[in-house]
């Protein structure tokens, strides 16, 4: 029966809606009934500490201070590219020792609080270390550098903090856990696409003073979130008790370990942050040279990391909507190897074959930083839904910022590693003949963990890894008593 030319209007009138209202579910709807499902499956409140430590702290402070912290080296400082590298490297040293704040955040209260005292200790220190920064003229390498130390301390001990709520609400709902790891890289990618989009511009206006200066206001809302926090208090212990404490927590890491589905995925993570050698200063460097490089302004160097902080948002929400019930080798070993080949663009830009073939030194950093960033946090995620379910229950802080202090340390070696690269390839702020020579040796390196992909577990990732016993709460007195095994108002009912 034929339709008539009214009918067949009518017909693509509907189809057109049809597909309108998929794509406006696809963009609006389901990410709003995603979040709806998380704040009803956990708590409201939960989201205010992931948005001002991953948001604020984290995503917006490190969007502002990369920019900042590369001028500030640079051009108030006067360092080598080598130097700054390494310099990098020093400023991540709290990171590697975030066991140590897990383990004083688990074991001991302060003033009967085992959360609030952290936050506010937390932001008050990265406060102090950004306003040094910011009003002391002429500041000495060595303590411009302790300051640097010192914020980024702050930033670390206030991670741990949301960290331990995050990896318990992943072990009480171990089928939210990949959810919760995107609303935490949400969070911080757009927190880092807001500061790095203003971050060249910040610069230039103020300086990388003054941007510091900027920072210290982020700083005092995670000891705003410290002081309005509502938590339970909990029981002081004696100086003996929590010696215990500490011996207990020791035993039960050391217990863990001995699991070859944990100590397995801990040498992975080791092996390919270490293998994977950081040369960014180098690049920087080359970026802003009028010589060799395409000598961008500050503005055109924060826009291009803006354009990576995109890149890795997009890479959450490849992660979050097609790839996270795939097992996690699967990921991972696809990620490496996209990894590799995208290091090679680095390559094409330093030769400067893009401009052999028409393609503009702006434009192709971007794809470059876009498509490097979205692949590294699709590399990145399933190993934090993996972390978050070695973790054994009561102690979670301590044990998830351990697995996280290793993969630093790794990040800590190949800072390191790039610095010695660049300086053995005679790499300064003005000769990059041989920045092409240190990109080779990086990308050769990456091959390796690709042949180590075998030590992740091949798992389902709604399941769980460990040994049932191991996510019981231990009876009697645990390391953390389950009434105030965390923040009240993040995990508990709504009073």
């Amino acid at each position: 029966m034929e339709t008539s030319p009214r009918q067949h209007d009518d017909v693509s009138r509907r189809t057109h809606q049809q597909k309108q209202e998929g794509l406006l579910d696809l963009i609006l709807r389901r990410p709003v009934r995603w979040l709806r499902m998380l704040i009803d499956e956990l708590h409201w409140s939960f989201f205010l500490g992931v948005i001002i430590v991953y948001g604020v702290s984290q995503g917006l402070g490190h969007g502002l201070s990369k920019v900042s912290t590369q001028y500030y080296l640079k051009d108030e400082q006067k360092v080598q590219p080598s130097e700054a590298q390494v310099y990098v490297g020093v400023i991540q040293i709290p990171w590697i020792v975030k066991p140590i704040w897990g383990l004083f955040t688990d074991v001991v209260p302060v003033l009967g609080y085992r959360r609030r005292p952290y936050f506010i200790f937390a932001g008050l220190l990265a406060m102090i270390s950004m306003l040094v920064l910011s009003l002391h003229r002429n500041l000495d390498l060595a303590l411009a550098l302790s300051s640097l130390v010192a914020g980024s301390a702050g930033v670390a001990v206030a991670d741990v903090t949301i960290d331990a709520c995050v990896t318990q609400c992943s072990i009480s709902n171990p089928s939210l856990a990949s959810d919760m790891q995107s609303l935490c890289g949400i969070s911080s990618s757009v927190g880092s696409l807001v500061g790095l989009s203003l971050s060249g511009l910040l610069v230039h206006l103020f300086g990388p003073k003054g941007v510091y200066g900027l920072l210290s206001l982020t700083a005092g809302l995670v000891v705003m979130a410290g002081m309005l926090l509502n938590e339970s208090p909990s029981r002081s212990l004696g100086r003996k008790r929590v010696n215990e404490k500490f011996m207990e927590a020791g035993k039960s890491i050391w217990k863990t370990f001995q699991y070859g589905e944990v100590w397995r995925p801990c040498l992975f993570l080791f092996l390919s942050a270490a293998l994977s050698l950081h040369i960014h200063e180098g690049m920087f460097y080359w970026y802003t040279d009028s010589k060799d490089g395409p000598l961008f302004s500050k503005e055109a160097v924060g826009s291009i990391l803006s354009f990576g902080a995109v890149g890795s948002l997009v890479g959450i929400l490849l992660y979050q909507n097609f790839l996270k019930n795939f097992p996690f080798r699967n990921v991972i070993f696809w990620a490496l190897s996209l990894s590799v080949l995208s290091g090679l663009l680095d390559l094409v830009l330093v030769l400067r074959v893009n401009l052999k073939m028409g393609i503009p030194d702006y434009f192709f950093i971007v794809i470059d930083e876009v498509v490097s960033r979205m692949i590294s946090r699709i590399k990145w995620l399933p190993l934090l839904v993996l972390s978050s379910k070695l973790c054994p229950s009561g102690m979670e802080g301590t044990f998830f910022a351990l697995l996280m202090s290793i993969d630093h340390v790794g990040h800590f070696i190949s800072s390191w590693g790039g610095g010695i690269l660049l300086h053995g390839l005679k790499v300064t702020r003005t000769e990059f003949d041989n920045l092409w020579l240190a990109i080779v040796i990086r990308s050769l390196l990456r091959l390796i963990p690709i042949g180590l992909v075998f030590l992740i577990p091949n798992s389902d990732p709604n399941s769980f890894v460990l040994p049932t016993e191991m996510l019981k709460n231990r009876t009697g007195e645990a390391v953390l008593e389950s009434d105030n095994v965390e923040m009240s108002a993040l995990l508990g009912a709504e009073a």
